[in-house]
């Protein structure tokens, strides 16, 4: 299993590698042609009541026939600043989030143009599979880490008052309290609202100032949108840190991905 793995892992690893601007163009192109608009309220509940139950055996396989280590590591943490780790995200979310590559509603850059070239003739069933094993993988992010890793890539230049956003929202710009939608522990919704304790805190940048930009427009009633469009750079880089520095909320049932060593059997 773990030379399984490894394999998958190196063989993805060329296949990203080979993803530059012009192959990511031809992966759009395999895509839905023209931008599709986000899910409404009502449309993503009824996505998420059809969803198949997922098969945590069959995702797994799927993980490694995909290459989805490659870029998301062999135990959903992401090696590299450039991806998110998915290790136990919510599987409503990350079911979601594949549907809406699929269904070309992400199209903010490369790396959108390459998720939508992963999925492209996957079933529903597989990718609630996929949701399913990624969301039971336990995520041993350290925040120590990654409290680091955001303070070297952070722009700000004195401390933003972060957990009162979180908790409390900011009433006077109608921002509502982030953990009224992702959770007080950062652990993420039952409407599909991703779990974000934990997180890759250069992904969570570039993230809300996608959404802030405009550039990414997959939210249901534009919801992060609005969210983001009334953030400063310092309080986007404050709420990265925040996050990046909880530690990962363990999911009932979750356990450790498989871990590639190179040598050894």
């Amino acid at each position: 299993m773990k030379r399984t793995v490894l394999r998958a892992a190196l063989m993805g690893a060329l296949v990203c590698a080979a993803l530059g601007p012009a192959r990511a163009s031809e992966a759009a192109a395999h895509g839905t042609a023209a931008a599709t608009s986000a899910l409404t309220a009502a449309e993503l509940r009824q996505r998420l009541a059809a969803m198949p139950a997922g098969d945590v055996e069959r995702g797994e396989q799927l993980y490694t026939q995909q290459f989805c280590a490659s870029c998301h590591g062999v135990d959903g943490r992401a090696p590299s600043l450039n991806w998110p780790s998915i290790a136990g995200q919510r599987v409503e979310y990350g079911y979601k989030l594949l549907q809406d590559y699929r269904q070309g509603r992400r199209h903010e850059g490369e790396r959108a143009a390459v998720m939508r070239d992963a999925v492209t003739g996957l079933s529903d069933r597989d990718l609630a599979d996929l949701a399913t094993f990624t969301a039971q993988l336990r995520d041993v992010a350290q925040p120590a880490l990654a409290i680091a890793t955001a303070a070297r890539h952070s722009g700000a230049t004195h401390p933003v008052p972060v957990e009162d956003l979180v908790r409390h929202g900011d009433p006077s710009r109608l921002l509502t309290a982030c953990a009224s939608c992702h959770g007080a522990r950062g652990e993420g919704g039952d409407r599909a609202q991703p779990a974000l304790a934990g997180q890759n805190p250069a992904y969570l940048v570039r993230t809300l100032l996608d959404y802030q930009s405009g550039k990414r427009a997959n939210d249901p009633a534009r919801s992060m949108r609005h969210f983001a469009a009334k953030l400063s750079r310092e309080e986007i880089d404050a709420l990265a840190r925040y996050y990046a520095s909880l530690p990962p909320v363990v999911r009932a049932g979750a356990r450790p991905g498989p871990v590639a060593t190179l040598g050894k059997p």
